[in-house]
């Protein structure tokens, strides 16, 4: 978490590091059993992502293609 704020803080909220950094905590925190925080902040991310570097780059669909799979 420390990790992701600083980043948001230091580099702002779109910048592509910070938003690997957010990934990384969904996935983590997935690992942890905590699947609607994952999930939720894995949503968050694949709208950045998509905002950022548009509908079809592989970063924005492969984390659509995350939330989707968390979400069955």
């Amino acid at each position: 978490v420390q990790v992701m704020e600083t980043s948001k803080t230091k580099l702002g909220a779109d910048h592509p590091d910070t938003l690997t950094s957010m990934a990384n905590l969904a996935f983590t925190w997935k690992g942890q059993g905590r699947h609607s925080d994952a999930l939720a902040l894995m949503k968050e991310c694949a709208q950045a992502w998509r905002r950022v570097l548009g509908e079809e780059h592989p970063y924005a669909l492969s984390s659509l293609a995350t939330v989707a799979e968390w979400s069955s």
